[in-house]
């Protein structure tokens, strides 16, 4: 799946992309504000990032430039977490941007087009969270209209190897679910 917006190119993450998903997401700064990623992020972690399968109803997209295909980030929806686990009509957008490219409105673009992808795919409620101590990206879930649910939950930050206090947030879409159990690999 590919979706274009003004400035970016979303599209698949291949195997071949690992070196520009390393260069991205090498930094300290990057990694730390992720759930997932651990620090220090080796070649090893990015060839295996780059060759998960790709789930059609909960992509994965580089993000890139459009005018230069120049990596910039990743962006994706995924299942929700296990305390919404049965919610089949929730997912879960992540994203992150290299340094280089922070402040530039690239997460708020890249956030609405996966956003467009996520309401296309037949979800009613996306769902998203942020350190406290990473209020930037707190800044863009806000923009692009999430509102906060008024948890704040420790979660497991691999990059700190400990867990960290999150802010959450959702936002809801109107109108019907068209697809049944929609993030079942």
């Amino acid at each position: 799946m590919f979706h274009r917006s003004e400035r970016l190119l979303l599209r698949p993450i291949w195997p071949e992309d690992w070196q520009s998903v390393h260069t991205g997401i090498a930094d300290e700064g990057v990694v730390r504000n992720l759930a997932s990623a651990p620090w220090p992020y080796r070649e090893e972690d990015a060839r295996a990032f780059t060759a998960l399968p790709i789930a059609p109803l909960c992509p994965r997209f580089l993000v890139t430039r459009a005018r230069d295909a120049a990596v910039i980030g990743c962006i994706g929806i995924d299942p929700p977490p296990v305390e919404d686990a049965e919610n089949h009509s929730t997912v879960e957008v992540g994203y992150w941007i290299a340094r280089p490219h922070w402040g530039q409105g690239y997460a708020t673009e890249a956030g609405r087009a996966v956003l467009a992808v996520a309401q296309t795919l037949g979800y009613r409620r996306v769902i998203g969270s942020h350190f406290l101590d990473n209020p930037a990206s707190g800044k863009v879930l806000a923009k692009l209209g999430f509102e906060p649910t008024g948890r704040v939950v420790d979660r497991h930050s691999c990059g700190r190897g400990e867990k960290a206090p999150t802010a959450e947030y959702a936002l809801e879409f109107a109108g019907e679910l068209s697809s049944g159990d929609v993030c079942a690999a």
